[in-house]
């Protein structure tokens, strides 16, 4: 029988052992469902504003890769125009990578306040393809919760930051924008509550079979329906930002929210900016609508705007705001 073979049940049954555990542990972690009512928004996100700026982010004359320096600074010139429309402060942070200069796109709300939150998202795309969802959706909340914070009273200082260099090649790299926001505001000692990523917003499904996950047994807990967002959080240690901004959020009740805390072992749950705040030791999550384990126009040049429900990603921008100047 050899050796082996003897231990191959015992590896499986670890094997099955441990996802259960850990499905035990996600259910403890994300906690049982309560009635919640909706809130009403000061400031409602506009569908119309969030369709113009998908328009202008996604119908260039060239993709917004990290290739088409031009047309990546066009778009960043676009932001930048945005943010000071309703912001007081709006500054590049620009950096090089080899002889090429890139820049990431940020302004602030609040500066009365010293401790300060990060809302941000990338404005890359990877290769040639209009990146509707991939990330336009998460740049157009930006670019909306820049005109829904304005004149706000907040706790917090907000600064909303558009990275540059998100995509591959320069994935898991020094040279993305986040990782250089994030060095710098280690390097210079920043009080920073916490940071949310904002990775694709806009993709639903309500047909059974449309939403994957890492693990398959999962489904058994969220269901198999593309319908919700998703709070990705690390599995412990995520400190007080996360858990404050993930309860406000879920009671804003604005859209069906799922919380998944995971080990970093788990496919997909550091795939955005947010793994650079957390090499920092910064808190951050990620709010996403899934990516890959959902749309499968992601890294295609099907992720168009026709793909996008614009409908509950304004949703997702209100539930956003509404954790921003809840948040105590």
């Amino acid at each position: 029988m050899g050796l082996k073979n003897i231990l191959k049940p015992t590896k499986k049954k670890l094997i099955f052992f441990v996802g259960f555990l850990f499905i035990a542990i996600v259910l403890f972690v994300s906690g049982g469902k309560k009635e919640r009512t909706v809130q009403t928004s000061p400031v409602p996100a506009d569908s119309t504003q969030v369709k113009k700026h998908l328009i202008a982010l996604t119908q260039t004359p060239q993709f917004r890769n990290h290739k088409n320096i031009d047309q990546l600074n066009t778009v960043a010139d676009y932001i930048h125009q945005t943010f000071k429309t309703y912001s007081d402060s709006t500054v590049f942070l620009e950096y090089k990578v080899g002889r090429q200069g890139y820049k990431n796109v940020i302004c602030s709300f609040g500066t009365e306040n010293r401790k300060r939150i990060i809302i941000g998202a990338h404005y890359d795309v990877c290769g040639d393809q209009q990146g509707a969802d991939d990330n336009a959706t998460g740049v157009t909340a930006l670019l909306e919760l820049a005109r829904m914070l304005k004149g706000q009273k907040l706790n917090y200082r907000v600064d909303l930051v558009a990275y540059t260099l998100e995509e591959p090649p320069y994935f898991r790299t020094e040279n993305m924008g986040s990782y250089i926001h994030a060095k710098y505001l280690k390097d210079n000692n920043i009080d920073v509550y916490g940071m949310a990523s904002v990775e694709m917003i806009g993709y639903f499904k309500d047909e059974k079979g449309s939403q994957d996950f890492p693990i398959g047994v999962l489904s058994w807990i969220y269901g198999d329906k593309g319908d919700f967002i998703t709070l990705v959080k690390k599995f412990s240690g995520a400190g007080p930002f996360v858990g404050n901004f993930i309860d406000h959020f879920k009671d804003s009740n604005q859209i069906k929210t799922e919380t998944f805390p995971a080990p970093k072992f788990v496919g997909g749950v550091d795939y955005s900016d947010h793994l650079n705040y957390w090499k920092f030791d910064f808190p951050a999550l990620m709010i996403t609508d899934t990516s890959f384990f959902r749309n499968k126009n992601y890294h295609k040049s099907t992720d168009t705007l026709e793909t996008l429900d614009i409908q509950r990603m304004t949703k997702v921008i209100d539930a956003i705001f509404l954790s921003i100047i809840h948040l105590k």
